[in-house]
């Protein structure tokens, strides 16, 4: 019997830690791979040969006292844990989020204790290991992107050395059975297609069960010059951790702000109807553009496109959403066309569009996604 290893340790917070660098097979090529164990990242340069340092070796590490510890069994009133992925629209001044969005409280009936996201944090709690479970933000901004898209995830690990395995970008969407661990550099394979998460690991070791999303009730029409400060929409992603009493509610998440200066929004919740100057919202489109904006493969390729025929936006769904395509098929008057442009293979939705025009009557510039707010 294998055992799999959820808690991963966390390193001390150091710079220009040298790398370990060990050769762990061929290449398709003919030439060496080579590994790096410090910081766990490939090291191989040009015609296979050892870099002088590894692709990570100029990242901070987290150390243990950054790390948020969550006790489940403190909050009696139950916790809830989210990837946390930066806004579709935002018009704030405030840092974009990205991490893992946690809500716990300590009865049924108080108010949220804790209302914050964190980039790595470690749960405790009487049924889980002494030493607890990390959750690094990487593996929940990914079971995000694979819930989103209806990809399933289960707890794969490395058949040489049992690390949980984490697929990312293109492989968190697609079913496969050779995967490269990213401890030890090794391929290996599992004995069914899958996508790998560790998150659901800690789903398994917290034994809780899956619990109901309803949709939400409540309708919100606003104009935004009702909130100089800024406004955040996100889509609702399921929690991958759940222990409320209560359904989770699914729709569109609305921070509004009435100043630049406040840090507290003065609406915080989620409605099954947006319409923001006049302008309504999908609640479906929303959700599938936030998981489209921090997936690295369909970087600058989700646009909105209109039918030559008919003119009807159009909104890929399904395998669509996340697999660029050349050739697109109407919804509306079922005519098939090709996007022309310097990308040609594209995932459709209109809300880039949507949200474009609507930025036109903020008061305030909208912020743009940056690299550095993406998984890595």
């Amino acid at each position: 019997m294998v055992t799999i290893k959820l808690s991963d340790p966390v390193q001390q917070a150091e710079t220009h830690v040298l790398c370990d660098v060990i050769a762990i097979g061929k290449r398709r090529d003919g030439g060496t791979r080579y590994w790096c164990r410090t910081h766990r990242a490939d090291s191989t340069a040009k015609y296979g040969i050892p870099a002088s340092k590894c692709c990570l070796s100029d990242e901070i590490s987290i150390s243990n006292d950054e790390v948020q510890v969550l006790d489940l069994d403190k909050y009696l009133g139950g916790v809830a844990l989210w990837g946390a992925a930066p806004a579709v629209y935002d018009t704030t001044k405030l840092p974009i989020e990205r991490g893992i969005h946690v809500h716990a409280r300590l009865t049924p009936r108080s108010d949220k204790e804790i209302d914050l996201t964190y980039q790595t944090m470690r749960i405790v709690g009487k049924h889980l290991p002494a030493e607890g479970i990390i959750i690094k933000p990487k593996d929940a901004i990914y079971y995000l992107i694979s819930t989103i898209f209806k990809c399933a995830t289960s707890l794969i690990a490395c058949t040489y050395c049992c690390w949980p395995h984490l697929d990312m970008d293109y492989f968190s969407v697609h079913s496969h059975r050779r995967h490269l661990c990213t401890n030890c550099g090794r391929y290996f394979y599992d004995r069914n297609k899958g996508i790998g998460n560790p998150i659901a690991g800690v789903r398994e070791a917290c034994s809780t069960a899956v619990h109901n999303i309803v949709p939400a009730l409540k309708s919100l029409t606003i104009k935004q010059s009702q909130y100089p400060g800024g406004i955040q929409i996100w889509g609702s992603n399921p929690a991958f951790l759940w222990t409320q009493f209560k359904d989770e509610e699914e729709g569109i998440h609305v921070h509004t702000f009435l100043t630049e200066y406040d840090t507290e929004p003065t609406i915080d919740e989620t409605f099954g109807e947006v319409i923001i100057d006049d302008v309504r919202l999908d609640p479906v489109m929303v959700r599938i553009l936030m998981a489209q904006n921090v997936l690295p493969v369909l970087k600058d390729r989700v646009q909105s496109v209109n039918c030559p025929n008919c003119d009807y936006p159009q909104f890929d769904v399904g395998e669509a959403a996340y697999t660029p395509s050349h050739v697109h098929v109407c919804s509306e008057c079922g005519n098939s066309f090709a996007v022309r442009g310097r990308l040609r293979n594209i995932v459709a939705n209109p809300l880039p569009t949507i949200l474009t025009d609507l930025a036109a009557l903020a008061p305030r510039p909208i912020q743009l996604i940056s690299p550095s707010n993406l998984p890595r």
